[in-house]
């Protein structure tokens, strides 16, 4: 293929929400070398839908930042891998991988259905596979651009039980699942704003990719390994529209001669079609061991009601979940609204909430 450049320029714009995958003027895309596969059709589809005038702001200057690479289809991505997310957007760098298991719904919808019961509605029988996911560092310039679509405070540890408060975030830490991940390279030796970034990486340009784990990486990842472990990922599809479930387990509290476990779940919704629709109602039923079983309604999600359109496909947020026993299930639905005023539920993949046996006393915000 003479005449081809092997990479495309990355270039960010200043002030521009998206700051992420528009091309420099006269820049070519990926393609291929020596027989080499040209870029994903979801890297140039989101440079299209980035580039469009609908996003940009005129006058404003795009710089350059890094140079794609080929994503891998085959293996991990290495700690210190700078990349863009290519459904939100935001400039990254990979932390270290997660080795998951993924419950696929829509994978098993061929399978028969058994009766209702606690963990779900007519559940299916479900196995899971493996997938890869990464704990990353999002760049924290990026962070005011995305925050109407994705929570930059979502990963959150309980606080020690002589403090006030109830919960510690970390800003700018994200789990990023694999097909996210749309690899770059930087010259830059500090090309990810973010407090973490030199605390955690050291830069060498011996090295592809150039930033390696430093000590305090390593220690910090192991001494908070049981609270920021990702282990069961859930996702079923409705009319479109494509649920993704995390929980993770906090830990324990003793409250008036009780013990209460705590859970952190996160959610995102990604609409697979292009109409245009908006997310209204949600309707929970959480299901603890005690035998309790508990109904939560209420209007949107975290005080919002995210419209998910061709332009803005994705909503993704944080919540908890407290019970006064060890284990139980969550499940429900999303009530949606199409344009012209009807509404369809969508499914929320039924996702056991599980404590840790060997439970050690859970961090205070960062913990080294």
């Amino acid at each position: 293929m003479a005449g081809c450049v092997a990479r495309r320029a990355l270039a960010v714009g200043s002030r521009w929400w998206s700051r992420s995958l528009a091309t420099t003027r006269g820049s070519r895309p990926l393609c291929a070398v020596g027989g080499a596969g040209a870029l994903p059709p979801v890297a140039t589809a989101t440079a299209r839908r980035h580039l469009s005038s609908r996003n940009r702001a005129e006058g404003k200057v795009l710089e350059t930042v890094g140079v794609f690479e080929v994503p891998k289809q085959n293996g991990k991505y290495e700690t210190g891998q700078l990349f863009l997310h290519s459904v939100f957007g935001y400039r990254g760098v990979v932390l270290f991988p997660w080795q998951a298991r993924l419950y696929d719904r829509d994978v098993a919808s061929a399978a028969p259905e058994k009766a209702e019961n606690p963990a779900g509605h007519g559940s299916k029988e479900v196995k899971g596979k493996t997938h890869t996911y990464y704990q990353v560092l999002i760049d924290a310039r990026d962070c005011p651009h995305i925050s109407q679509r994705s929570q930059t405070e979502a990963v959150t540890f309980l606080a020690n039980h002589d403090d006030s408060r109830a919960l510690y975030a970390i800003p700018g830490l994200d789990y990023v699942s694999h097909e996210d991940i749309l690899p770059y390279t930087s010259t830059d030796q500090v090309p990810i704003q973010h407090e973490l970034f030199e605390r955690f990486l050291l830069y060498d340009q011996t090295k592809a990719p150039p930033f390696v784990a430093r000590e305090t990486l390593r220690a910090w990842q192991e001494k908070n390994h049981p609270w920021l472990e990702l282990s069961d990922v859930h996702r079923e599809t409705t009319e479109s529209i494509r649920v993704t479930v995390i929980p993770f387990y906090m830990g324990m509290r003793e409250a008036q001669n009780s013990h209460v476990y705590w859970w952190r779940y996160c959610i995102r919704l990604e609409n697979l079609d292009s109409d245009v629709v908006q997310l209204r109602e949600r309707h929970w039923r959480i299901f603890s061991l005690s035998g309790t079983l508990e109904t939560v309604r209420g209007r949107g999600v975290v005080g919002r009601e995210p419209v998910l359109s061709k332009e803005q496909p994705a909503f993704q947020y944080s919540s908890h979940v407290s019970l006064q026993a060890s284990s139980g299930h969550m499940w429900g639905t999303f009530r949606f609204e199409r344009p012209d005023g009807s509404h369809f539920d969508v499914r929320i993949p039924p996702f056991s909430l599980e404590s840790n046996k060997d439970e050690k006393t859970p961090p205070s915000g960062l913990h080294w």
